[in-house]
């Protein structure tokens, strides 16, 4: 074959190959010219559906500010539930909504947990109080405020006067605006509806977003004075027998339950433990130790935890339910108080069933609730309280019990652990005061433990 020939053909493939890669570029721009199409389509969807819940939400809102009738008011507060909750959920459509709509959504979860509070307590006889109305005039009035915001973002976005970002432009745009010296660019609909949001009122209700909450003390740290730093790294190493001169100071918080964090190297494993500031009390320990092959048996673990908490001053405490993890047995303990069982004092304990060491510890629910307390005699017998056990479960067992409401208070309750026919659990709580039931909670049983939901 002569040279010429060889060149040509030579420049034939080249240009092949240019035509091929040529394809594949035309081809990828057309897909990601789709992708980006359809990003579009469904981020103005979700935009649209966030912009006519919000809507919704303020008419509910209205609409239960003015009944009389306790049955028509915990229906339409149910639906104020329902459609906050429709909020929440197209806001979780949008890629970044969270992010920077970030007021929009406490917005709506405040305004929906509220709404379902008040039902509650409808349907519990509470009547609702010119209060309680005032404060749904005032949700239902932020609620139309943010419609209208959201509802002219909408309107730019059809119109095309405003083009939604994607998820890598956003980040790009919230990094630079974080760096020191950086321009905060432009174009970002959510910071204006953001920098203009309207004021919501003071929340004060039995619930996880209510004002007053955020003031709560702990009760077992009530009159204890402040520790230094020396004092808790002592706390630390006595709780776990251990020399107080290994533990590194790593974290001084200053959140809901300020304490210090203190590190250790320990077996092997970096070991973390938060005492806290007032009271010098040992709020959670975290041990990274890798877990070996299980030596002890469940039953062991549970011994072992028992004897841990007594050692360090738990008294009266109980198991209740346990999950077992890659050779971590986690165990629920609470106390019981004159023949009462109190979940508010939740303390969890973490053992290594290769060795019988606590690898974890928690107490947050025990210090922010342990204390006297004087729930009365109820008011409705066991007996009494069965019947609101539906026949087509078994009862198992029962016992008087303190449960946690959705704030701070507790509710004595007469607690039914049963069996349906499939042979699931159940647990109903039953008011010791009302005779109603107050809680359902399902138990899913394996042969890791039990999860509770």
């Amino acid at each position: 074959m002569d040279k010429k020939r060889l060149k040509c053909l030579g420049i034939i493939f080249l240009a092949a190959a240019f035509a091929v890669t040529a394809g594949f570029a035309i081809q990828s721009r057309h897909q990601a010219a789709q992708y980006r199409r359809l990003l579009d389509t469904g981020y103005r969807h979700a935009f649209a559906e966030l912009a006519t819940a919000a809507g919704e939400l303020d008419v509910s809102l209205q609409k239960a500010a003015y009944a009389t009738s306790p049955a028509l008011f915990s229906v339409l507060c149910a639906q104020t539930y329902a459609k906050a909750s429709a909020a929440q959920a197209a806001l979780g459509e949008l890629p970044y909504g969270n992010v920077e709509l970030e007021q929009t959504a406490s917005f709506l979860a405040k305004t929906g947990d509220y709404a379902l509070s008040l039902a509650g307590a409808a349907e519990s006889g509470q009547a609702c109080t010119q209060e309680h109305r005032d404060t749904l005039q005032a949700l239902a009035q932020s609620a139309g405020e943010l419609a209208g915001l959201l509802q002219g973002i909408e309107s730019d976005l059809s119109a095309g006067t405003l083009a939604p970002e994607s998820l890598e432009e956003v980040r790009r745009r919230l990094a630079s605006a974080g760096q020191e010296g950086e321009q905060v660019e432009s174009g970002s609909a959510f910071q204006t509806a953001e920098a203009d949001f309207p004021e919501v009122p003071t929340l004060i209700y039995d619930g996880p977003f209510s004002e007053h909450l955020s003031n709560r003390t702990a009760r077992m740290l009530e009159g204890l004075p402040q520790v230094e730093e020396a004092a808790a790294r002592e706390a630390a190493a006595a709780f776990l027998g251990l020399r107080s001169d290994i533990f590194t100071l790593t974290s001084s918080g200053e959140g809901a339950l300020p304490a210090y964090g203190f590190t250790a190297l320990v077996d092997g494993g970096e070991l973390y433990v938060e005492v806290t500031k007032q009271g010098g009390q040992i709020l959670q320990l975290l041990s990274a130790r890798p877990v070996g092959e299980e030596q002890l048996t469940r039953e062991e673990g549970y011994e072992a935890a028992c004897a841990f908490l007594s050692s360090r001053g738990f008294r009266n405490m109980e198991p209740s339910y346990s999950i077992l993890q890659d050779g971590l047995l986690t165990i629920h303990f609470a106390p019981r108080e004159d023949g009462v069982y109190c979940y508010p004092d939740l303390v969890k304990v973490q053992v290594a069933l290769d060795t019988g060491a606590v690898a974890g510890f928690e107490a947050h629910g025990y210090l922010m609730n342990h204390g006297s307390r004087e729930p009365g005699a109820p008011a409705v017998s066991a007996v009494q309280a069965q019947a609101q056990v539906p026949d087509s479960l078994t009862v198992l067992s029962s016992q008087l019990a303190l449960i946690p409401t959705g704030g701070e208070d507790e509710v004595l309750c007469h607690e039914f652990k049963c069996q349906s026919a499939a042979g699931s659990h159940v647990l109903i709580y039953v008011n010791a005061q009302t005779g109603r039931q107050q809680r359902i909670l399902l138990l899913l049983e394996d042969e890791t433990g039990t999860l509770v939901l």
